[in-house]
């Protein structure tokens, strides 16, 4: 398989400007550029679609050219449905910094040249802008685009400010074809009137010819809303905002009808493991087997593999059945910090721990679930209601109660004054 089909086979691909792929990325390697605006000081799962395509073009041999819009990000890309709120200038400074801390550690390649759009945009003369750039767009075209469009039909409105900044990002892709000889810019397929933008700016005041593509926006298929923060669902690179145990379970949680996709897409599996996951996943779904393959590598390539095998680890424990036995202090915390968690006595009986910690409603039902042979301390099943929580339970300081397959709560045992 060659890289274009690949490239098509991982779902990478969703418009470009060429007749065929092949006329893109067979030949002589390109400068690619991407770029992406610091509207928050993290980027989140949305924008890992276009990173990871940026490291499989590195990888195929391609320079990539890495554009945080320090100065786009001072104007704002038009949104369908309301006027973007202007950010201080010290804000989009330091939101350029973390973002491009970030892309730094997810594209590793040496081929990847970081820029700031703030450098020239922030020189720009703006009666010099208006005759050279400006008298190549239209009205006509610029209301045509979707987001534009939008807004002029609503009571919103659009201000010059953000009708303006199509010309700003066309004139990235002019300033990096002349500087830099990028000839190919990728983005997200809502960005496309944007990159068309700069692909009919460069041909009108060079004459050459250059290229867009877009990848698809990615979908959650339990909700039909796209990965993003516009949605309200942003799942963000930054362990501050959220940890990698929620990321990790995030990945976990997809579903059946979308683990095989995400994993061509967010992750260098090869296809042909892909497929061999499918085929034991498809016979057995109840295993999550797919699903634990995305999340451990999706966790590894943004956390690191110490990171992914940690909250794998934790997750088995509190969702699996694992054995708590031999947890590591950095696991312990990792669990107290996303588990139920209640403080108990040594020699408390388990069946006030279970109504303490509200696995239980009362003793009645407490007695019930023991006598039926749900209830287990770590892996030891309880089978009597005469039964405490002793030392011996313990496991770098805690244990582990379940009620059933699901229910359960991580104990913080006070043992003869030690927790």
């Amino acid at each position: 398989m060659n890289f274009s089909s690949e490239l098509i086979e991982r779902g990478f691909i969703h418009q470009f400007t060429a007749s065929n792929l092949e006329e893109i990325f067979n030949g002589e390697k390109k400068t690619i550029y991407q770029g992406i605006d610091p509207s928050a000081d993290s980027a989140h799962v949305g924008n890992m679609v276009i990173w990871l395509l940026l490291r499989h073009l590195a990888n195929d041999g391609h320079k990539i050219i890495f554009l945080v819009g320090g100065g786009t990000g001072m104007i704002g890309d038009p949104k369908p449905d309301s006027e973007r709120e202007l950010k201080a200038p010290d804000l989009v400074a330091a939101n350029v910094a973390k973002i491009k801390q970030q892309a730094q550690n997810f594209i590793t390649s040496q081929e990847v040249e970081f820029v700031n759009n703030y450098d020239w945009l922030g020189e720009l003369k703006l009666i010099d802008f208006l005759r050279d750039i400006g008298k190549h767009f239209t009205v006509n075209d610029l209301i045509k685009k979707d987001a534009i469009a939008t807004r002029l039909q609503s009571d919103t409105g659009l201000s010059y400010t953000e009708f303006a900044y199509p010309l700003l990002q066309g004139y990235d892709y002019l300033k990096l074809f002349t500087d830099k000889n990028a000839t190919l810019q990728v983005g997200g397929s809502d960005q496309w009137g944007n990159l068309v933008a700069g692909v009919d700016l460069i041909r009108r005041k060079t004459g050459e010819s250059v290229h867009a593509l877009t990848v698809p926006l990615v979908i959650d298929k339990t909700t039909g809303k796209k990965f993003g923060k516009s949605e309200g669902n942003a799942v963000w690179l930054d362990a501050e905002k959220t940890s990698p145990y929620q990321f990790y379970q995030f990945w976990l949680n997809v579903s059946d009808e979308g683990v095989i996709d995400y994993l061509k897409l967010f992750t260098f599996i090869s296809l042909e493991e892909i497929q061999k996951i499918k085929q034991e996943f498809e016979l057995n779904p109840g295993s999550r087997l797919a699903q634990k393959k995305l999340a451990f590598a999706v966790t590894e390539l943004v956390h690191g593999e110490e990171s992914a095998k940690l909250v794998e680890e934790v997750s088995a424990i509190l969702f699996g059945g694992k054995s708590v036995v031999n947890i590591s202090e950095l696991g312990k915390k990792v669990l107290l910090e996303n588990a139920p968690t209640t403080k108990v006595k040594g020699g408390d009986l388990v069946i006030d721990v279970l109504v303490a910690t509200n696995l239980a409603t009362s003793k009645r039902e407490a007695r019930t679930f023991i006598e039926s042979g749900a209830v287990a301390v770590n892996d030891n099943k309880v089978m009597s209601i005469d039964v405490v929580v002793t030392e011996a339970d313990l496991h770098n300081g805690i244990a582990i109660l379940r009620r059933g397959k699901k229910q359960l709560c991580v104990l913080e045992v006070e043992y003869q004054g030690k927790v």
